[in-house]
């Protein structure tokens, strides 16, 4: 079990066929901190609203959380454009879970990092909302295309590997919006007296300096699987949970590779010995 002062998950999209919530569960199951941020995205209104989708596995993410906060973590929940419903609520506690649109974390080292979803700073979001619900739908097809590529990859014994976001990354116009979309992060969190600021929004797992601005996106639980943690020490990094999985899974096999060795040299050594 690894412990934390901070770990930061975005854009789980729960109510979508694309959600990895089997990931997130056995994520949440490995890692504790003292503070949980949800940086929006966590339910996925917008899809919710065209088609019912609730698995057993997203409601088990949603009861995790709930027990982590009773169990005596702080969970904030801060909302985004796809649950912007739950913004009517913020100032108030779900259980034990408190809502917020934005918060300051401060580090160990004492720098303020200022805590958001984002969404309130994407000029499409703002000044053309139908546009980004047409971006949502081809996404979201793209991610089913996604979901059975990823099935048949499983079936060769090939790891996870996300289409969405590589052709996100590769498209010009894609790569220039989430470049300026970091500079507005970075910007707005220096008007507001802080060191540097984590969010989400973009699915794209980042820590990088921006004009002396820490900017950080701890990714979503989509595409990427990635989760922002500052360790007790107060370093902060990206967690890629199908790697560490991958990396596990090797240890394992490694070790009972070398273990079934031994078993072998031992009774070889045996039959030596009772000859």
């Amino acid at each position: 079990m690894n412990q934390y002062r901070a770990i930061w998950i975005s854009d789980i999209h729960l109510g979508t066929a694309g959600c990895q919530a089997k990931y997130l569960l056995d994520f949440l199951k490995h890692n504790e901190a003292d503070k949980f941020y949800l940086v929006g995205d966590i339910i996925d209104g917008w899809q919710l609203r065209k088609r019912w989708y609730w698995p057993q596995s997203h409601n088990d993410v949603v009861q995790k959380l709930l027990r982590k906060a009773r169990k005596g973590a702080e969970v904030i929940y801060i909302p985004g454009n796809h649950d912007e419903m739950a913004r009517q609520f913020i100032g108030m506690n779900l259980g034990d879970i408190r809502i917020e649109g934005e918060v300051i974390h401060v580090m160990a080292d004492g720098r303020r990092l200022w805590v958001t979803h984002g969404d309130l700073f994407d000029g499409v979001m703002q000044y053309a909302k139908w546009l980004a619900y047409v971006g949502d739908s081809l996404y979201t097809f793209i991610l089913w295309v996604n979901r059975w590529f990823n099935n048949i990859r499983t079936r060769l014994g090939l790891n996870y590997w996300s289409l969405s976001q590589y052709l996100k990354h590769s498209v010009k116009n894609a790569v220039s919006f989430i470049a300026d979309f970091e500079k507005i992060m970075a910007r707005e969190a220096r008007i507001r007296g802080c060191d540097g600021v984590v969010c989400g929004h973009i699915h794209k797992a980042e820590i990088r300096m921006i004009d002396n601005i820490l900017y950080c996106n701890d990714g979503d639980w989509v595409e990427s699987l990635t989760a922002l943690v500052e360790d007790m020490n107060g370093e902060l990094r990206i967690v890629h949970w199908p790697i560490i999985l991958e990396d596990k899974k090797e240890s394992i096999a490694m070790s009972t590779e070398v273990e079934t060795t031994q078993i072998a040299t031992s009774m070889n050594q045996t039959k030596v010995e009772t000859v």
